[in-house]
């Protein structure tokens, strides 16, 4: 892989991470049109290129720190205080404390049930980037999912209802999410308001587990891929060279994708991600776009 195709790539995760479109996807997409045309970087399939996937992921984490700097500022302030005095300090303040410690506990579940889908299924998983149908036939259930997140009714559910049920919930949605073409802040997001989230809560929650899931996977594949020997094909300029990209690129398209949430805008992204499917099921059956597994 190229610095400049590793560049591209970390500019199409920042853009389509918050985007509800899966970023995977596209991904997974351009990496299909480059080796087409000659690119020598590996399969999307190899632990290879799901390794600078997920170093591209890593990068909008950073994008996701500064958008929400405040909020986080805000949660670890207060988790540590509570730490520190044992969740014990009278009045607001600690009843602060004690919610900051329950939603802690509540993202640690979520980030758990993910896990419990992600492991069993990993193979499988992974499997779907090298077969667009397949990614063809997730993104039309993205679509319907964001289409619906725009016809539900007011959603009352505020920070302090959030229970173990709607943390499953999530969870569930993150861990079904692993699939290319389910996008994760989409799919996510749909299912905290599907459970009675407000929308402000249900984004923030989503992008709050997403940094211990994506942390913890890109660490479990980063073991994997040394054990294979697997980052010589990659390169290490490039896996900086798409963290970077991805983390810049990235800040700019969540402001963005967050104004179009609380407005109850993302039916937009529904035609989108339609109109893609239905592309990508004409490139395949025209031999453009075709399975690159086995």
């Amino acid at each position: 892989m190229t610095v400049l195709e590793a560049i591209v790539l970390g500019i199409i995760q920042g853009i389509f991470m918050f985007f509800p479109v899966s970023s995977t996807s596209h991904l997974v997409l351009a990496q299909h049109w480059l080796i087409q045309r000659g690119s020598e970087m590996p399969s999307p399939d190899s632990p290879e290129m799901i390794l600078f996937d997920l170093v591209v992921h890593l990068g909008t984490l950073v994008s996701m720190a500064v958008i929400f700097r405040s909020s986080l500022a805000f949660f670890i302030m207060r988790l540590w205080r509570g730490l520190r005095t044992g969740f014990r300090a009278p009045g607001q303040e600690g009843a602060r404390e004690r919610l900051t410690l329950r939603l802690a506990l509540l993202g640690i579940f979520s980030v758990a049930v993910t896990g419990a889908i992600g492991f069993p299924l990993k193979e499988t998983f992974e499997t779907v980037f090298a077969r667009p149908v397949f990614i063809a036939g997730t993104l039309t259930v993205t679509g319907i999912l964001l289409y619906w997140t725009d016809v539900l009714p007011r959603r009352k559910r505020r920070l302090t209802d959030i229970g173990p049920g709607t943390a499953t919930v999530v969870g569930v949605a993150q861990g079904l999410a692993l699939l290319p073409g389910l996008s994760r802040s989409g799919t996510t997001i749909a299912f905290g308001l599907f459970a009675g989230m407000k929308r402000r809560w249900a984004a923030e929650y989503s992008f709050f587990i997403a940094f211990p899931t994506i942390m913890g996977a890109s660490l479990l594949q980063a073991v994997e891929v040394w054990g294979l020997g697997g980052t010589v094909d990659v390169g290490l300029l490039p896996l900086a060279a798409g963290f970077v990209a991805a983390a810049v690129v990235g800040i700019g398209a969540l402001a963005l994708v967050l104004r179009l949430l609380y407005r109850a805008r993302f039916r937009f992204f529904s035609y989108y991600v339609w109109g893609l499917a239905l592309l990508i099921l004409v490139g395949h059956f025209q031999g453009w776009l075709p399975d690159l597994a086995g």
